[in-house]
């Protein structure tokens, strides 16, 4: 597949779900779970699956808690955001770098409709950006974080960052880990020419945070990267089963 299609198609449908939502907020259209905000990340997620033909499979949905986690994922292709979007439920939000707020008109649709910026060079605005994301979480908002804390140049998963988990003990949710495997394949960073791939989705089962202190991140962490090399571990053994 054509770099210069997954540039176009993603150009268009991107332009067009970040005025919606632009559009949407100048006319003071209220967050609500359920609502354009929602549905125009969601939307914009399937549409740029659909229009590279992209399969997505998601085992262990049924995981997921009723109510707001911080869901933990793995980070390995710029096709991650479309698929964690389009297929986890309810109302979440991304803690994202802090330089997206620059791009034109993303940026800005970024900022309306939630999501969090983060300045990971600046622990000040660090830690001002989770008591942002904490208030959203206790308010009904799922939080997507990206534990590594970039793209993982060859696929392999990279130790976690403490945010995710310092983020998750404030608010009191559960962490719930997602392994993304295929996204790699489909396009690692460095490139723009999709390889058509299939993609699948693991959900783990929830991390409790109940009782846990600011002292006990670390500790999370570590459940976390096991939760996730499990995950991982999953993968393989399916793969050489196949």
């Amino acid at each position: 597949m054509s770099g210069l299609w997954f540039f176009l198609s993603c150009l268009c449908i991107t332009t067009y779900y970040c005025l919606l939502v632009i559009v949407a907020s100048l006319a003071g259209t209220r967050r609500r779970p359920g609502g354009v905000y929602d549905q125009a990340a969601r939307e914009w997620g399937r549409n740029n699956i659909r229009a590279n033909r992209l399969v997505v499979t998601v085992s262990g949905a049924e995981r997921i808690p009723a109510g707001p986690c911080v869901f933990v994922a793995n980070h390995v292709s710029f096709v991650d955001i479309w698929v964690l979007l389009a297929s986890l439920p309810g109302t979440v939000r991304f803690l994202a770098k802090r330089e997206l707020l620059h791009v034109p008109i993303f940026g800005w649709a970024m900022r309306q409709a939630g999501h969090i910026p983060i300045d990971r060079q600046n622990r000040s605005r660090a830690l001002d950006a989770c008591g942002e994301a904490g208030t959203q979480i206790r308010n009904g908002t799922s939080a997507i974080v990206f534990g590594e804390g970039t793209r993982s140049r060859t696929g392999q998963l990279l130790p976690l960052k403490k945010g995710a988990f310092v983020l998750a003990i404030q608010a009191q949710v559960p962490i719930v880990p997602v392994f993304l495997d295929g996204t790699y394949a489909v396009l690692p960073k460095g490139t723009l020419a999709l390889k058509r791939h299939p993609i699948r989705m693991f959900v783990g089962q929830p991390i409790s945070v109940e009782g846990l202190r600011y002292d006990d991140r670390n500790r999370l962490r570590e459940r976390c990267e096991k939760a996730l090399r499990g995950l991982r571990d999953h993968v393989d053994a399916s793969a050489a089963e196949d």
